[in-house]
């Protein structure tokens, strides 16, 4: 029983590492096939190994900053201020 949670916990992070492997675009991991062997072949040492140095980093989207900041609420808008006045 003492064995169990060891071997279940390795178990999953080797599953872990080769679903995250196969779900990773094949052009940001150009030697899938020899990481998905040295995953399945090396049971502690190759998913850590994916985790280290073979998962490819995650980029930012490529988002223009905002230059300027939107209003909070309606009230704190100019152009909609202007549109509650009674026209003259």
């Amino acid at each position: 029983m003492r064995i169990a949670l060891p071997i279940g916990l390795l178990v999953a992070f080797t599953v872990y590492a080769a679903v995250d492997c196969l779900m990773t675009a094949k052009a940001r991991v150009p030697r899938r096939r020899w990481w998905m062997l040295a995953i399945v072949a090396l049971p502690l040492a190759g998913p850590a190994a994916w985790f280290i140095s073979g998962r490819p980093r995650r980029q930012p989207p490529d988002v223009p900053p905002r230059t300027t900041r939107p209003p909070l609420a309606p009230d704190d808008d100019p152009d909609f201020l202007r549109r509650l006045r009674p026209p003259d």
